[in-house]
C-alpha cells in the first residue's frame, strides 16, 4: 500500500512538474525574449519551484555539500537524472550547460535552455562537437560563467559503468580553467527512466577544484576518481547496495589524449 501511494504521488508530481514548465514558459516568454537574463532567471525560478514541490509532494529533499563556484570555471558533474540539471543550475550565478542538440526541439525546455546560454552539440560527432563547443565559447556566443558538462555524456544509473569522454579533457586543455567536480546520489531516488520517485534526502557534493595544466590523461583519471568515488559513497550512504567497480581509461576513438 505504501509503495502504491508513493507511485501515485510520483505520478501527480511528474504531471504538475511538466504543467508548471508549460505555464511558466508561456507566462515568462516575453521576459526571455527581451533579455537573456530573463531566460536564465525563469529557468532558475522553475528549478527552485520543482525542488520545493518535490519536498512536500513526494518527500524528496536535497542537501548541498561543499561550495558552488561563483567565478569562471568548468563544472564537471555526475549525471543520473533530470533533477541534477535543475539542482546544479539554480545554485550557480551564470551556468552554461553543454546539451544535446536534439533538446533544442523540446517544447519550452529546449528554447529556454538555448536562450539562457546553453551550448548545443551533436552527439556522436566527437571531433566536430568538440570544435563547435570551443568555437562557441571562444567567440563569445555564450556569456562567461560556469561551463557545465557531464563527462560521461549521458545519464548513468548508480552502479552502472560508463567511461569518461574526451570532450571534457579537450575543453580543460583549451580553456585553461579550474574544474569543479560534482558528485551526487540523486539516481537512488530519481531514476533515469520511470515515474516512481523514492522519498529521502538526495545529496549534491561540490568537490575540491582540479587546477588547470595537468596532463590530459592524468586530469581525466583524477576527475573520474573524484566523481565516481564520492558518488559511490553517497549512494551507499543512502542505502544503495553499491558494488566495488573498476575505473576506466579515457574513451578510445583513435585520438590521442
Amino acid at each position: 500500500m505504501t509503495d502504491a501511494l508513493q507511485w501515485i504521488r510520483s505520478l501527480v508530481f511528474t504531471i504538475v512538474m511538466y504543467l508548471l514548465m508549460a505555464v511558466m514558459g508561456i507566462v515568462f516568454l516575453p521576459y526571455a525574449l527581451i533579455a537573456r537574463d530573463g531566460a536564465m532567471k525563469t529557468c532558475r525560478m522553475y528549478a527552485r519551484a520543482v525542488i520545493w514541490l518535490a519536498g512536500w509532494m513526494i518527500g524528496l529533499r536535497f542537501e548541498l555539500r561543499g561550495t558552488p563556484p561563483v567565478t569562471g570555471c568548468m563544472v564537471a558533474a555526475k549525471h543520473q537524472s533530470f533533477m541534477d540539471v535543475m539542482f546544479i543550475y539554480q545554485l550557480l550565478p551564470r551556468p552554461r550547460f553543454i546539451m544535446k542538440r536534439l533538446l533544442l526541439y523540446a517544447p519550452v525546455l529546449g528554447w529556454f535552455a538555448y536562450r539562457a546560454g546553453c551550448i548545443p552539440v551533436d552527439r556522436g560527432k566527437k571531433g566536430r562537437a568538440i570544435k563547435d563547443m570551443l568555437a562557441r565559447v571562444k567567440a563569445g556566443d555564450a556569456a562567461p560563467g560556469q561551463l557545465c558538462i557531464y563527462p560521461q555524456g549521458t545519464r548513468v544509473a548508480p552502479g552502472a559503468i560508463m567511461p569518461y569522454k574526451k570532450g571534457t579533457a579537450a575543453l580543460y586543455a583549451e580553456l585553461g580553467q579550474p574544474v569543479v567536480p560534482v558528485a551526487t546520489n540523486i539516481g537512488v531516488f530519481w531514476p533515469k527512466r520511470g515515474i516512481y520517485r523514492k522519498p529521502g534526502t538526495a545529496v549534491f557534493a561540490f568537490l575540491d577544484p582540479i587546477p588547470p595544466g595537468l596532463p590530459l590523461r592524468a586530469f581525466l583519471h583524477r576527475l573520474e576518481v573524484a566523481i565516481e568515488g564520492a558518488s559511490d559513497d553517497l549512494a551507499r550512504e543512502a542505502g544503495f547496495p553499491m558494488p566495488d567497480r573498476p575505473l576506466h581509461a579515457p574513451e578510445e576513438d583513435g585520438t590521442p589524449v
